[in-house]
């Protein structure tokens, strides 16, 4: 562990025990110095409270991975274009985040780690400004039109969006999405399919607790409605060099991106073959099993495993997602793409590593803390 590193992680543990009272104290900070930063967020802040400050933390304590956080820093900046936020407003937010730190840390809190805290943030949002700045000539979001919605299952629906202008992604990339009826609060949701020529792009959402904003998307919007996304993020693609098969984990609604994939490859794959595992809590759940299985009839090179964790009269794979891939393979030789819960997407990594999977031909996007 470098210099920089431990002084990070070292300091941080003096403030852990108090994120929630130092995330208040760091959004107070924010906005008394700079009150136009305030309409950048939501109305209801305790839906939004740890999100900015735990970006915050774990890309400063990730800084010496440059490899890994580097795409995901410009596009991460890329995507903060729907914001509008200015090279200034970084400054703000860097400073009321060191004023929170030494605040709460007290007495322990010297200048060496105020100066690791500076050096960090400040190399996050210098590749966050640049990521940005690439991107000048696109616009900051799209609004596209709800053409269809279905419901699926009791919480589940599927959207159909058209943008009103071009908007090029790739199959397995995700988008940032805003409806009306939660303005200022920004959800990711994966496209559902490899881009079209009508340019539409499906979601799959799953409404979840207190979520805002999925709960509307599930139950309140509706075919005629506005939505704004975000510039396409998401390095989980597929790379048309490898020739290895694929097995794809999708847990629940993180089937979306592993759909995409496989439309994408019903449009040249030949030769690899694709093993799908598809698991829920219930066959309810199981929301597009018909769908994949119609993919699986016309596509010799595509199976479909469908799994159960708590429904035991389903007549299919019982158990975890991770526990029924390693009752197949063995899997040294295969391209993986994990998409689902973060729980799900942790355990499924455990597994693979077990197994003996090679990390660099594991693909996943992390939605949560993993």
């Amino acid at each position: 562990m470098s210099g920089l590193s431990r002084l990070l992680k070292e300091s941080w543990t003096l403030v852990e025990e108090q994120q929630d009272k130092l995330a208040s104290y760091f959004y107070a900070r924010m906005f008394l110095s700079n009150p136009q930063l305030r309409d950048l967020f939501p109305v209801q802040m305790d839906v939004q409270r740890a999100r900015l400050l735990g970006a915050i933390v774990t890309a400063v304590q990730s800084v010496e991975d440059p490899e890994r956080f580097d795409e995901y820093l410009s596009s991460l900046g890329r995507d903060h274009r729907k914001f509008h936020v200015t090279p200034e407003q970084y400054d703000v937010v860097g400073a009321a985040l060191i004023e929170a730190l030494r605040t709460f840390a007290g007495d322990e809190w010297g200048p060496e780690y105020d100066q690791a805290w500076r050096d960090a943030y400040a190399a996050i949002a210098q590749t966050m400004i640049k990521g940005a700045e690439n991107d000048a000539d696109k616009p900051p979001y799209w609004h596209a039109e709800v053409l269809f919605h279905e419901r699926r299952s009791r919480d589940i629906a599927v959207l159909t969006v058209r943008p009103l202008a071009p908007l090029e992604f790739r199959a397995g990339q995700y988008f940032s999405l805003e409806c009306r009826y939660q303005p200022r609060l920004w959800r990711v949701y994966s496209a559902a399919n490899a881009p079209r020529k009508d340019g539409s792009i499906d979601f799959h959402v799953r409404s979840v607790g207190a979520g805002w904003v999925s709960s509307a998307l599930v139950r309140r919007v509706q075919p005629g409605d506005m939505l704004r996304l975000a510039a396409p993020m998401g390095s989980m693609v597929l790379d048309r060099r490898s020739t290895r098969d694929i097995v794809c984990v999708a847990g629940g609604t993180g089937l979306a991106p592993i759909k995409a994939l496989i439309e994408e490859l019903t449009r040249y794959n030949r030769t690899r073959w694709v093993h799908v595992f598809y698991g829920a809590r219930d066959r309810d759940d199981l929301y597009d099993l018909p769908a994949l299985n119609r993919l699986a009839n016309s596509y010799p090179w595509l199976s479909v495993v469908p799994a159960c964790s708590d429904d035991f009269d389903f007549n299919g794979e019982q158990g975890n997602l991770n526990e029924v891939v390693a009752r197949y393979g063995p899997w040294q030789d295969h391209d993986f793409f994990v998409s689902g819960s973060p729980p799900m997407v942790r355990s499924t990594l455990r597994t693979l590593a077990e197994m003996q999977v090679p990390a660099m031909r594991i693909k996943y996007d992390a939605f949560g803390d993993l």
